[in-house]
């Protein structure tokens, strides 16, 4: 007898070795959220029945899927895997089978751990066919509120540049930037400076919602960071 599993109960348990995943690479677990499994079944479905596989199978991005089923994010990542075996899937098989199958891929790894995701759907589909073959979806995001937004104003003479999230920045005199960012990470700031008043600023910072960097000129041609909350 083929063995067929309880889909809902597999989605579930998906969700679980996700978050052991992440436990065990000292993460916060992601929580079930209702729109991103609506999006994540929706989407399970379609594979199933077109026959499809591709994050844009049906012409929108994984994101678009999820502001259509009413989750406003900051950020969304996706993983797809398609399960075909004769002999069918229990729920644990399947279940490991597909977090498996994501551990082993880069990618798809990396979604799983990515550290600023609270929220978390799973959707799984059977599709047509002589045996038994199971397309699922699992979409992971961060929503808008938790969004945060700073500023960095140069206040000083001289051009001064700025990392943050990996990218680099150039701010000239008597300019503000200011950032909306959605996962944490830290800025940090170059230049001339050294110890002054208490702040260095060959060092980082980790920006809070509404901070102000304030860069001036300090004594001897360093460089004063000054941060407001």
């Amino acid at each position: 007898m083929t063995d067929i599993p309880d889909l809902t109960q597999t989605e579930a348990a998906i969700v679980e070795r996700t978050n052991a995943f992440r436990a065990a690479e000292g993460l916060a677990p992601v929580q079930r959220n209702v729109a991103l499994e609506h999006a994540a079944r929706e989407f399970a479905r379609y594979l199933a029945k077109s026959g499809r596989f591709a994050h844009e199978a049906d012409g929108r991005k994984p994101a678009d899927r999820a502001k259509e089923a009413g989750y406003w994010f900051c950020a969304v990542a996706e993983n797809l895997a398609l399960n075909l075996d004769s002999r069918g899937f229990t729920v644990e098989k399947l279940a490991t089978d597909t977090v498996e199958g994501w551990k082993a891929s880069a990618g798809h790894r990396k979604n799983m751990l990515l550290p600023h995701v609270t929220d978390v759907g799973v959707g799984i589909a059977q599709a047509m066919g002589a045996d038994p073959k199971y397309l699922s979806v699992q979409l992971l995001g961060r929503p808008r509120h938790l969004a945060y937004t700073f500023s960095v104003a140069n206040k000083s003479t001289d051009p001064i540049t700025y990392n943050f999230a990996g990218k680099r920045h150039d701010i000239a005199p008597r300019v503000v930037v200011t950032h909306e960012a959605c996962d944490p990470a830290k800025i940090y700031f170059e230049g001339a400076g050294g110890w002054l008043s208490g702040q260095r600023i060959n060092v980082q910072y980790d920006p809070a919602d509404k901070a102000k960097f304030i860069l001036r000129n300090g004594p001897q041609g360093k460089i004063r960071v000054e941060m407001q909350r």
